[in-house]
């Protein structure tokens, strides 16, 4: 519906390292060596021009993303609804309360209109700031009325310049993670440059600006690499508590502005729970780092109005679940090898058994189903019995939220950053299995430890962490494509960590009798230094050309829709129509919606089901009924839902509301056999035939090439 068109004329890099010993710094006989002052200054400026480096990174990135957006729509050319609609599906929705704010008469009014809010379900007033993640769009309405700009800059740009400047934090931490994680910043570099390089598969920033996880993401990787710092050895007390602080705010801010961020912190819990099974981090540090989870999900619920989705989270009844076992097998990591594994399987199976206790009992007593669509789409999904439930197979049905596509790979693999990545990731793992072999075994042989030396890497508590993140979000993003932003963008610090790491060099060459400290530098500093040449060479010029690609926004059939709606419609007219186009309606026009792609409430489910029978066998009388029932007073037939051909026969929407209404799909295939064919067509056809039986409850008032607008009639 919305496209776009050419635009007419118009080596102190070790510096990260943990402190090294006394020994190396003082002469047998305590005199201090004397390069230990030359080589803290080059420590000094190591640390410097890597944090220079990194800032410019950072700044470079939200400029470049800035430049694609403004390039690909010609946005500071183009009209205010026509900006609006470029906010396509859920985005124009969360940015509509952006506008909302700003064009309240103050503050107060705009806060209380979203808190009181009647105008995005018909019928029904609900809080918008308990059902949504809109806090972010809530702040900055308010630094954009209270900040002396507005003279300077309109509020799309502070909105979407806001968006883009936390691409900058992404990528510094990003940087961060890698130089941690690796002793040297050439390796931030490196995952920076292959963030970059990877766009397309490690960010959609630049045309999807408003979605939550473009907001999310950037502190969801501060927080990464704050836990990395956390996990390092020989913090000090009050490093430690800073870097706990850290981690707190940044799990706060993350859980804030995504409805989905439980799910993501489930995930790290887990990684957090199996490295803590094998005695790979310190037990104190998980101990905090679950609380922390805990304690920032709990104070984002009490900010949204104790939003049941939140209460009802796996993530604080497995949290929940861990402390309580910890306290019921307290010798846990006590034994031998197989006294330790019985134990460690006790352990698992008391967790998923009190997790699932607790959540049930957490539902039950509050009466939670805002995420059991979630549920029925993974049981399909992962083929646990087919399904018709329309929710579970709208999601299955989208690409977004099938298996990640093969080509995948190949993008990645252009710029080598997917072959670094498994050869890394496959030493790790192998290393790390060892280690934790070694762990439970409770072997103290100094024999074994010696053999073992070579595995250092692995015994760090952060490289471990991120060995496991990364593994956990690789499956993430292979079952799901939409996750993917996860995966790849920690891919291209877990990549250029292993590649610039002096360890990972070292178990290799020791591996083939051939390490030297010497040679382990010289091949670390030149395979990063090839990589570097080789991805500018490569990708540089493709760079260039796509910053030059001139192109302009044009959609005018829903350019004209909106026109209409606002210069031809009530300012209390209530419209109906598909989730995603009415997002636009109500950020364009401020009519008032009967559905939205905000699909985390039941009501709301079962609402969209029922206004979708505009696309479905249905007399007009049992339409009429429905949509009246929302108080609708228009609705909008789509042709590009009607007609569909994007979607193969089984996933179009017309079948998916067949299949739940038990009647036999449209067109040549097979049909399950209790299912009957309709007593009626297609209402989205039938009734542009004016036919006597519609004209009497429906009167068209507006039509382009891909809408037909219907009144509906006031029968008494």
């Amino acid at each position: 519906m919305t496209t776009v068109r050419q635009r007419r004329a118009g080596k102190g890099t070790e510096a990260a390292e943990d402190q090294p010993s006394e020994e190396k710094n003082v002469k047998p006989d305590g005199k201090i060596l004397s390069d230990h002052t030359g080589g803290k200054l080059w420590n000094i400026l190591s640390i410097s021009v890597g944090g220079i480096v990194a800032l410019s990174l950072g700044l470079l990135t939200s400029v470049y993303v800035a430049t694609l957006h403004e390039n690909d729509l010609w946005f500071s050319n183009i009209k205010e609804v026509e900006r609006e609609i470029s906010f396509r599906t859920e985005c124009g929705l969360y940015y509509s309360y952006y506008k909302q704010m700003i064009q309240a008469a103050s503050i107060q009014q705009g806060l209380h209109g979203l808190v009181y809010d009647n105008k995005t379900e018909s019928v029904r007033t609900i809080n918008i700031l308990e059902r949504m993640n809109v806090y972010q769009e809530v702040l900055l309405s308010i630094l954009y009325r209270i900040l002396p700009i507005q003279q300077y800059l309109e509020p799309v740009y502070f909105y979407i310049y806001t968006l883009f400047g936390l691409q900058a934090v992404y990528v510094i931490a990003l940087y961060v993670t890698s130089w941690l994680l690796s002793g040297t910043w050439l390796s931030g570099l490196l995952a920076a440059c292959w963030y970059i390089t990877n766009r397309t598969d490690t960010t959609r920033v630049e045309f999807t600006i408003p979605l939550r996880e473009n907001w999310a993401l950037p502190f969801f990787a501060v927080q990464i690499a704050a836990i990395t710092y956390l996990l390092r050895t020989h913090l000090q007390p009050v490093q430690e508590r800073l870097t706990l602080t850290a981690v707190f705010i940044a799990t706060f801010l993350f859980s804030l502005t995504w409805q989905f961020n439980q799910f993501m912190m489930l995930i790290q819990a887990l990684a957090l729970f199996i490295l803590d099974c094998f005695d790979m981090l310190p037990t104190v540090k998980v101990t905090w780092l679950y609380i922390i989870q805990i304690s920032a999900l709990l104070l984002v619920c009490v900010l949204q109005f104790f939003n049941s989705m939140i209460l009802g989270s796996l993530l604080i009844s497995f949290n929940a679940s861990v402390l309580i076992a910890r306290t019921i097998q307290k010798n846990l990591k006590k034994g031998g090898l197989l006294n330790r594994l019985g134990k460690l399987i006790l352990h698992v199976l008391l967790v998923l058994c009190l997790t699932l206790l607790i959540n049930k009992f957490i539902k039950k007593s509050l009466n939670l189903e805002s995420d059991e669509h979630i549920f029925k789409f993974l049981k399909a999904k992962f083929g646990f019995g087919a399904t018709r439930d329309f929710d579970a197979n709208l999601y299955l049905c989208e690409e977004a939220f099938g298996l990640l596509p093969l080509n995948t790979f190949s993008r990645l693999s252009d710029t080598l950053l997917f072959y670094v990545y498994i050869f890394v990731l496959f030493l790790m793992t192998v290393a790390a299995v060892i280690v934790a072999f070694q762990n439970l075994s409770g072997s103290n042989q100094v024999q074994f430890m010696e053999k073992m030396e070579e595995y250092t890497i692995t015994l760090k508590p952060d490289a471990a962490y991120n060995l496991i993140h990364t593994v956990l979000f690789g499956c993430l993003a292979l079952s799901t494509m939409r996750m993917k932003y996860l995966w790849t963008s920690h891919m291209c610090v877990f990549a250029s960590f292993g590649l610039c790491s002096t360890e990972v060099w070292k178990l290799i060459l020791k591996c083939i009798h051939l390490y030297t400290s010497q040679r382990t530098h010289v091949i670390k500093y030149s395979i990063l230094i090839i990589t570097l040449l080789y991805i500018s060479y490569k990708f540089w010029p493709g760079i260039m050309d796509e910053l030059s690609e001139l192109r302009e926004f044009y959609d005018p059939d829903t350019v004209e829709l909106m026109n209409w709606i606002k210069s031809s419609t009530p300012n209390t007219a209530v419209f109906a129509g598909s989730m995603q186009l009415l997002a636009g309606v109500k950020l364009c026009t401020g009519r008032t919606l009967t559905n939205h792609p905000h699909y985390e409430d039941k009501n709301l489910r079962e609402r969209t089901k029922q206004i979708y029978q505009i696309y479905a066998k249905r007399s007009p009388e049992d339409v009429y009924r429905i949509l009246r029932s929302f108080g609708t007073d228009y609705v909008i037939l789509e042709d590009s839902i009607c007609y569909e051909r994007r979607h193969s026969r089984g996933c179009r929407l017309r079948d998916l509301l067949d299949i739940a209404n038990g009647h036999i799909m449209d067109g040549l295939g097979e049909n399950e056999p209790d299912l009957k064919p309709s007593l009626y067509p297609r209402f989205c056809e039938e009734i542009k035939k004016n036919l006597q039986p519609y004209t009497i409850h429906f009167t068209r008032v507006f039509q382009n090439k891909t809408f037909h607008v219907y009144k509906l009639a006031k029968h008494k």
